[in-house]
């Protein structure tokens, strides 16, 4: 989703204040009252602090996310604010911390409002843009470097035009059409900087696989579809498989496709490897048909959230320690008949909006959770109903590779008994491990290098 066209010069500022609640002022005098509505400024105002005694807007990384949902015609509205010695907060010295703010107000009825708020998350965890933003000389340069990272005019290198990258792209050209690939797929983060694809797929669909915040901002005009996928991992191509199952539920690729795939090793400014991938056969174990890939009313964007957090999991553990969990999606009434409850449910009461997975701030919530013995449920709609729920479902007759132990049995049975998709995350290995009707598909392997 395009975010940039949501952001005014007049709106990024350098805060005069030291204070939170007088810099929400501050921002909220940038507004124009068509965007206030029915709501005055000191009403506004209200609602933030009051929503920030309930529950902090700081995202880390010297981020401070302050949002609410108000009558207006616009979708969304944005002001951005600077404060590079920090803020106070009620005596909170976390606050000391904070270099940025972004004020986002939302339509009361806009529908991607979480979705919006987790894209912003995503940005705002690449610490080399926050660094650009924080260290603009002046205001104006300030507002200029806020316009172009969501605008994805953000001046990065290019892809390295050398002769072997030159050759590998030409070959890939040929290879693509010769195999009759229905599109290119190519690992942008092969690049530090972004890679540069210009007119070399010219007439061809090109998707850009990347985890660079850039690039998930806005679609650069020499791709067609943007795919953002976490990556821990150093081998080539880590990203392939997770990255062809967010393009499936997407509806952006089709089960029929096949697919030319250009990458190398992250970072190291080379492409050196080329893979065609028949789609129908690499996931003909899991998915039947492109219709059944996700069970009914689970959205996209929550699965490719709970395939997030699993990574970030698996990878980094929790406090210095390995962590294994399970994540049942699926519709709530189906699944409850085979769960029962180990402790009393850490969600119940909360409003949906509130403890849903796309929220960035249920991130840590559902991390800290990660360590109960039991399973998380989560809606369709990404609403967590509950964590530490023990999987009772039948015994079905199933076979599973020697070494998946029973968080894996539990998976493989609740993906039987219920319309439903299972996620585990492995303590022993950090292997992620994705379910469907009792089949299963490794997304992140065995022997994965961590950097903890």
């Amino acid at each position: 989703m395009r975010l940039d066209r949501y952001f005014a010069k007049t709106r990024i500022i350098d805060l005069k204040s030291g204070d939170f609640a007088d810099a929400l002022v501050e921002m909220l005098a940038t507004l124009p009252p068509a965007a206030l509505a029915k709501r005055t400024q000191e009403r506004l105002q209200t609602e933030l602090l009051t929503r920030e005694r309930t529950m902090t807007s700081q995202l880390g990384n010297g981020v401070a996310l302050p949002h609410v949902r108000v009558p207006m015609k616009a979708p969304y509205v944005f002001v951005v604010g600077r404060c590079p010695q920090g803020l106070s907060f009620e005596g909170d010295e976390s606050y000391r911390g904070v270099r940025l703010v972004f004020l986002m107000l939302a339509g009361e009825k806009e529908k991607s409002y979480l979705t919006v708020l987790a894209s912003l998350a995503r940005i705002f965890q690449e610490q080399a843009l926050l660094d650009r933003l924080v260290e603009a000389p002046d205001e104006e340069a300030f507002r200029e470097e806020v316009l172009q990272v969501f605008g994805g005019g953000t001046d990065r290198p290019g892809s390295k035009d050398t002769k072997f990258n030159r050759l590998i792209l030409t070959s890939a050209v040929k290879v693509a059409k010769g195999a009759g690939c229905s599109w290119v797929l190519v690992f942008g983060d092969t690049f530090a900087g972004g890679v540069d694809l210009s007119d070399t797929f010219k007439n061809m669909k090109t998707a850009l696989v990347t985890q660079t915040a850039a690039d998930m901002a806005s679609l650069p005009e020499s791709v067609d579809a943007v795919i953002p996928v976490r990556s821990f991992t150093n081998n080539r191509l880590g990203q392939l498989r997770s990255a062809v199952l967010i393009g499936l539920t997407r509806g952006i690729f089709k089960q029929n496709d096949w697919l030319c795939c250009v990458g190398g090793i992250p970072a190291s400014n080379q492409f050196d490897t080329l893979v065609v991938v028949d789609v129908e056969r690499e996931f003909s174990s899991v998915f039947t048909r492109q219709a059944d890939m996700l069970p009914a009313m689970v959205k996209p964007e929550v699965l490719e959230r709970v395939l997030g957090i699993a990574t970030e999991l698996a990878v980094e553990g929790r406090e210095g320690r390995s962590v294994g969990c399970l994540f049942v999606l699926g519709e709530a009434a189906r699944i409850k008949p085979f769960i029962k409850p180990l402790v009393l449910n850490p969600f119940f009461g909360y409003k949906d909006e509130e403890r849903n997975i796309l929220n960035p701030f249920m991130d840590e919530t559902v991390k800290e959770f990660s360590s109960l013995d039991g399973a998380f449920v989560i809606r369709g709609d990404g609403a967590l109903e509950s964590a530490g729920s023990l999987i009772h479902a039948p015994d079905y007759a199933h076979q599973l590779p020697s070494g998946l132990g029973s968080r894996h049995a539990a998976a493989c049975a609740i993906s039987l008994a219920a319309e439903c998709l299972a996620i585990v995350v492995s303590a022993s290995t950090g292997q992620v491990t994705l379910f469907r009707r009792g089949q299963w598909l490794p997304l992140i392997e065995k022997g994965i290098h961590r950097n903890l």
